[in-house]
């Protein structure tokens, strides 16, 4: 399973909606211009869509950028309930947000038995 490293660094989750057509260049800018962070930190940087069921992650790794995506299948993801745009979290709280946790109580999503795309 691939993961972003998440241990000694800090996490933003950006709270409001984002077009996920952007690429690396669009939330780059938009860490800089709206987040007002310098997207070439160590920082992990955490985006979805309108409808919660895509995540997308940027951060810098020494030479470039990484762009991390995922897309449930019937779930949704729990933001937080919090005041502002934009929300601090551990590295341990994005992996349970990632696994499907509501990191407000701490509640999974259900697994899901596929065996094709077809």
């Amino acid at each position: 399973m691939m993961r972003p490293p998440v241990d000694g660094v800090e996490v933003f989750l950006y709270k409001p909606p984002i077009d996920m057509r952007k690429s690396i260049n669009g939330l780059a800018l938009l860490v800089e211009g709206v987040l007002q962070h310098n997207p070439f930190s160590t920082h992990l940087f955490v985006f979805r869509n309108r409808a919660r069921d895509k995540v997308k992650i940027l951060y810098w790794e020494s030479s470039g950028f990484v762009l991390w995506y995922k897309r449930l299948e019937q779930a949704r993801f729990t933001w937080p309930r919090t005041d502002g745009d934009v929300v601090a979290l551990s590295g341990q709280q994005l992996n349970w947000l990632l696994d499907g946790y509501d990191i407000n109580r701490l509640q999974p999503h259900a697994a899901l038995p596929y065996s094709s795309v077809a």
